[in-house]
């Protein structure tokens, strides 16, 4: 041990005036030497550099902003008007938005600032530059909202548990069920409710908006997404919310053959791809303001329709296909190639043919709608 940290210290010296290129060959050389992991290795450096008091005497040159202000306030509104999709989204479909933005000169008031050299800028962003840029843009937006989700204590123990590690079922009748308060800042009180339906094999998502989480008004918004659902139901799962642990709900279900699995209380992550939806899809539509009344619920069902036209139809999501380890021996997740849900559906060969002439409709409408 001794030695090992001697080696070590004569590494460090070298390590803290190297460049990034001539670091990555000490800790090599310091991993053939000990046998140790790069991560242990990296450790030890910095432990030695402590010892030494070298760690206080480093001053990190910050690397300089390789793209433009232009630049970065054009790709600030592309991201706003595309939905705030995630990066690694946003960079599949940046060529196309970005070019009807500016046929159609639709980029309002940064409209301006568009020139040749600052197209060329966005367009070569990858999606962890579009990430890094955006993340102040980002974190400017509103807080987290209120949740109405409490755990219901009746037939919980005669619903089975599904949880994250026991992975999303190989059905195309599968679809992951919650909902979301349109509540404002306080819960009191009567407001409307997002029911949102999700298939995670496809990515495939519905949106309905309810007066409240009584059954009589839940029960229209799940017959609506058994009905306008691609693929036929063939089974649910949601939260232990009471608006769905209840014996209506159970025996709706039991009425259309629908098996019937919930996750675990507390536990978000087990319903994450609807989690997920609520506030890519929901949250990042209707905000958190506080709705109420007929309405406002209608213009939340007009919107919705939009919504679920433009994001189904053609924004593409990526799904988790397995697992790989990196060159430090953790493991990372692997995801396949951005598509859209309706490409994923038309791929899979699960629909009927009278589905597929409505999906293709609508696509037909939402391009010329964007066309026009």
């Amino acid at each position: 041990m001794a030695t090992r940290r001697d080696i070590t210290k004569k590494y460090a010296r070298a390590y803290q005036r190297a460049d990034k290129l001539e670091k990555s060959r000490l800790l090599n050389g310091l991993v053939e030497t000990t046998g140790w992991t790069r991560d242990h290795a990296r450790r030890a450096i910095r432990q030695a550099l402590a010892r030494t008091g070298a760690v206080a005497q480093q001053k990190r040159t910050p690397r300089p902003r390789k793209y433009s202000y232009d630049a970065l306030l054009v790709l600030q509104e592309v991201w706003r008007l595309s939905g705030a999709p995630s990066g690694k989204y946003l960079a599949a479909i940046m060529d196309d938005t970005l070019a009807r933005l500016v046929q159609f000169n639709e980029l309002g008031k940064v409209q301006k600032r568009v020139t040749a050299e600052v197209l060329d800028e966005v367009y070569s962003m990858s999606a962890a530059t579009i990430d890094r840029y955006l993340k102040p843009y980002k974190d400017a937006q509103l807080p987290v909202a209120l949740s109405g989700t409490k755990p219901s204590h009746i037939l919980r123990s005669s619903i089975p548990v599904r949880t994250a590690m026991d992975g999303t079922p190989n059905d195309p009748g599968f679809y992951e069920l919650d909902t979301v308060a349109h509540c404002g800042h306080t819960l009191k009180g009567e407001h409307l409710w997002t029911l949102t339906a999700t298939n995670p094999k496809y990515g495939w998502t519905m949106l309905r908006t309810v007066r409240n989480k009584a059954y009589a008004n839940v029960h229209p918004g799940l017959e609506w997404v058994r009905t306008h659902a691609p693929t036929r139901v063939t089974s649910v799962d949601f939260d232990n919310g009471s608006e769905f642990l209840n014996w209506a709900v159970l025996a709706w279900c039991e009425k259309h053959q629908l098996d019937v699995t919930r996750g675990r209380p507390y536990q978000s992550n087990d319903n994450a791809h609807v989690e997920q939806r609520n506030g890519d899809w929901v949250r990042k539509h209707a905000f958190r303001y506080r709705y109420e009344g007929d309405y406002e619920m209608r213009l939340l069902n007009e919107l919705w329709g939009l919504v679920m036209q433009r994001k189904n139809h053609l924004l593409p999501c990526v799904k988790a296909v397995g697992w790989k380890h990196t060159s430090a021996g953790r493991k990372q997740r692997v995801y396949d190639a951005p598509q859209t849900p309706y490409a994923r559906l038309l791929a899979a060969h699960v629909l009927d043919e009278r589905v597929i002439q409505k999906l293709a409709v609508a696509l037909r409408d939402v391009v010329n709608a964007l066309d026009g």
